[in-house]
């Protein structure tokens, strides 16, 4: 049985359309990723299950049972937001249990499930502080501390990272997967961010204009984008688009081995030192790693090589891929089987 489940699931304002019909399911103790440009409906999609805002067709349901009309209260699902959400006027520990007051939980209880959340999230010796008086970083564990306490099976995250620096972001993507794997949570995220959503995804939903472009685990998703949305999203830097006519990159004479409107090829799939004559247009200097953009005809093609590669802007290069990482797309952006 799916953990949640969104079936032809369609939200509309007037003329303006931001799902339609999405279908979806979520398997218990999965972390699930919905992932996508801004727009797209992730947003929308997760209000939806949580209860915030109501489907204009379509149904939700929720371990196995329909919640399409129950307000949020009744649908047994936590949330931590954006911006934490937190009163500045309470402690740590009010914080935490204020959902439990006020849904008058024993305060023996109460005080145990504190304990136990607190010691999970490090915030045992923070627990008489006030928010602003805590990091960043610490902030949101007391925001994830007060989902915790509510013992649901479900829990819900819209951009809860994206105030912190880059390194704060990678450290809490690492405790949030590790948590939700020793709780056996079920939990459904979202972001725009495909480095949070590759890292600890078990599932990603890429989300278009109100659609599902694709949903796979991260693995499927990186090695065969259905779309070329889906490539161009998926991968940094993104995967080349190269343009076909009669089985030549556009403005050349070099052949490939299909009949396509479109050529991907990675750029970390693309090698120095093959066939295919190239000029060097610019490149990027990134350490460990150099991103080559290259002219072949009229297309670009960009190459991530070694940062010790030695070239010039204007410089003749060969490149070369292997077969296998060539993807074929249509004149309609769809993969090629």
């Amino acid at each position: 049985m799916s953990a949640i489940r969104l079936s032809k699931v369609s939200k509309h304002w007037g003329d303006t359309k931001a799902l339609d019909g999405i279908d979806l399911e979520i398997a218990p103790a999965s972390f699930c990723v919905l992932l996508g440009p801004s727009g797209c409906g992730k947003s929308t999609t997760l209000r939806i299950v949580a209860g915030l805002e109501f489907a204009s067709s379509g149904q939700v349901f929720i371990d196995g049972r329909e919640v399409t009309s129950l307000p949020p209260a009744q649908r047994g699902i936590s949330m931590v937001f954006q911006n934490y959400a937190l009163f500045p006027h309470m402690s740590v520990a009010d914080n935490i249990t204020f959902g439990l007051a006020v849904r008058k939980v024993d305060k023996a209880e109460s005080a145990r499930r504190l304990d136990h959340a607190a010691e999970l999230l490090g915030l045992t010796t923070l627990l008489a502080r006030r928010p602003s008086q805590l990091s960043g970083g610490q902030q949101q564990r007391v925001a994830l501390g007060r989902a915790l306490v509510a013992r649901t099976r479900v829990c819900l995250m819209d951009e809860p990272l994206s105030n912190l620096d880059a390194q704060l972001r990678q450290e809490m993507r690492h405790e949030l997967r590790e948590l939700q794997q020793r709780l056996g949570l079920t939990v459904v995220y979202v972001t725009h961010d495909q480095a949070e959503a590759m890292s600890m995804a078990d599932q990603v939903v890429l989300l278009n204009r109100g659609r599902v472009e694709q949903q796979a685990t991260p693995r499927a998703l990186y090695a065969a984008p259905a779309s070329t949305f889906a490539a161009r999203f998926i991968g940094t830097p993104a995967m080349n688009l190269v343009s076909l006519s009669d089985r030549r990159i556009a403005g050349s004479d070099i052949t490939v081995s299909r009949s396509a409107h479109t050529l991907g090829v990675r750029p970390e799939a693309v090698r120095l030192g093959g066939d295919i004559p190239a000029t060097v247009s610019s490149f990027e200097y990134l350490g460990a790693d150099l991103v080559l953009r290259c002219a072949v005809g009229t297309e670009q093609i960009t190459v991530r090589a070694e940062g010790r590669t030695d070239v010039t802007e204007g410089g003749q290069i060969m490149l070369g891929w292997r077969p296998e990482d060539e993807h074929y797309f249509d004149a309609q952006g769809a993969r090629v089987a």
